[in-house]
Parts: structure tokens; C-alpha cells; sequence
């Protein structure tokens, strides 16, 4: 009798400051029809054997942000006992957004971001409204946005951060987000899967410790060809030769040029399931047939 891939979709453990993954279920039932054993873990759940598990699938562990020393362990640990997708290698690049520097370094236009690091001055823009935000965060927690005037606001933003030995992000806010809104491109297994569009998450006035809808207005959308090209140019300067079981790539238009990635998501990015109905079967497909690669034995090499 042939044994069913079992896998593990790896998410949080419920706290009132981690938000809930709603695609969870409906991946849960896709992988189950599809023919696997599907068991959701928290990756902080000391009693889970994780060797148990022909593939760990990283998908809802939004509390990583602000515990990401403990969680990359995690990983390392884990990666050591059984298949993680996406791989620790690029899970650890992609845990610091600095990873940006790499992909305008690559020809891929990106926000313009200046990294102000702990014990650095503080330099913030004169005359244009802009960003501050953490270089390790996910769902805009701790970002805000600022006005010229506001810099004593700023100032003790970076500073808290600062505080917490983060690296402080700054970048222009680009207003079109506000008309436009930004989208996330969603691929799996290298193939365009899905894209939705959202409202503006940094809202004039949100203090960075208020809580925040990270996916307002959250809508399915058709991407353009510009906003396919950048997302795969951005995924070719992925410094990997691995495979990735999922990536999302999110975008604004700017004035000045054109469609650009505001980030690159390899660690554990909502997929927008429930605004495409259906989609949930192809990411199981893909979750299973990585599955049942991870359970082949491994190859030798032959004596000469």
C-alpha cells in the first residue's frame, strides 16, 4: 500500500496580536482532497515531531517579526530534520527587507529605501511625505507615514526601533497609493497563480504601534503586462538556484518609475485564496507533488 505524503502547514499560536490565517481552511480541505495527510503546527510548538512530516510548509507564522532570532533556530532546526518550503536559505535572506539593496543592485526597480541602523544618525527627508518601518516586519506592524513637519514623531519611531536593535527603513510614500492602490502577485511553484489589489494600509494619523488591517479593501485583480514583468524580474534576481513552492510579489506605481516592488515575499505571504475561489487546488497540487519529491529516497552516486 503506498503511504500518503504527510505535511505540515506550519502558522501561529492564537494571541490577540497575531492575525488569522483565513486561507488556512481552505488549504487544509484542497491538501486533504488531493490525497495527503494535513496537519496545521504551530512552529513554536515544542511536542510537534517534525521529522514525522514528509514536507513543512511555512505559511502563517505571523508572530515571526517581532521573534525572528527564535524562529530562524526554529527553522535551522527543523530544515535539519525533514524538507521546508520555502528553503531556510531563502527564508534567511528574505527575513531583512535590506534584501532590497539586491534587487535594485539587479536592474529591478524598487521604492527608494535609505536603512538607518542602530547608533546611525538620524537623517529623514525635508520635503516630501515619507515611510518609517522596520527592516524585520510582515503586515505593516510598526510602519507609519510621516509629513515633513512630523519630525519628532519620526524621530522617536526610528528611535523605539532603534531600540529594539531593528534597522529603521525609510522611503518616500508614494501618494498613488492612495488613488491606485497596491498589488500582490502571487506565484507558485514558478507559475503566475493569482493577483489582488488593496487600499492604502498606512493611513494619515495611524501611530506605528496602532493596530492595522494589513489587506483593506482587498480585491482580485487582473495585472497588467508592466506589473508581470517587474514581478518576474524581481523573482529571477532571487540569488537561489532552488526551487520555491510559493512567492509573492507586491507593487505600487510610481510617478516618476513606473511599477515598482515595495517587497518581495518568501517567508510566509498570504496567498488570497478566498478572493479566488478553485485557486486552493493548485497549491495543494504543487504542495503535494513537492511532498511526494521529498519522499523519494535519495540518489547515490555510482562507484566508477
Amino acid at each position: 500500500m503506498i503511504r500518503k505524503p504527510r505535511v505540515a502547514l506550519v502558522s501561529a499560536q492564537p494571541r490577540p496580536e497575531v492575525n488569522t490565517d483565513h486561507d488556512m481552511p481552505q488549504l487544509v480541505e484542497a491538501v486533504l482532497g488531493a490525497g495527503a495527510e494535513a496537519v496545521v503546527t504551530a512552529w513554536d510548538d515544542q511536542t510537534i515531531p517534525w521529522g514525522s512530516f514528509d514536507l513543512v510548509v511555512i505559511r502563517s507564522p505571523w508572530d515571526y517579526s517581532w521573534r525572528s532570532l527564535e524562529f530562524l533556530r526554529w527553522l535551522d532546526r527543523c530544515a535539519a530534520l525533514t524538507t521546508v518550503m520555502n528553503g531556510p536559505d531563502v527564508i534567511h535572506w528574505n527575513a531583512d527587507k535590506t534584501y532590497l539593496r539586491h534587487l535594485a543592485q539587479s536592474s529591478v526597480p524598487v521604492v527608494p529605501t535609505e536603512y538607518l541602523r542602530p547608533g546611525e544618525l538620524i537623517a529623514l527627508p525635508q520635503d516630501v511625505e515619507f515611510v518609517v518601518k522596520p527592516s524585520v516586519g510582515a503586515g505593516a506592524r510598526h510602519a507609519a507615514r510621516y509629513q515633513p513637519g512630523d519630525r519628532d514623531a519620526a524621530e522617536a519611531h526610528v528611535l523605539r526601533l532603534h531600540a529594539e536593535r531593528t534597522t529603521a527603513m525609510v522611503q518616500p510614500y508614494i501618494r498613488e497609493i492612495d488613488a491606485v492602490g497596491e498589488r500582490a502577485l502571487v506565484y507558485i511553484d514558478g507559475k503566475f497563480l493569482h493577483a489582488i489589489r488593496k487600499d492604502a494600509v498606512l493611513t494619515p494619523g495611524l501611530r506605528f504601534d496602532d493596530r492595522r488591517d494589513g489587506h483593506p479593501g482587498a480585491a482580485p485583480w487582473v495585472p497588467g503586462d508592466a506589473e508581470l514583468a517587474v514581478a518576474q524580474r524581481a523573482i529571477d534576481a532571487i540569488p537561489f538556484d532552488q526551487r520555491l513552492l510559493y512567492t509573492r510579489v507586491d507593487m505600487v506605481t510610481s510617478p516618476e518609475s513606473g511599477v515598482v516592488v515595495t517587497e518581495l515575499e518568501l517567508i510566509e505571504p498570504g496567498l488570497y485564496l478566498r478572493f479566488h475561489p478553485g485557486s486552493e487546488a493548485r497549491v495543494a497540487e504543487a504542495i503535494i507533488g513537492m511532498a511526494e519529491r521529498a519522499m523519494q529516497p535519495a540518489t547515490l552516486p555510482v562507484a566508477t
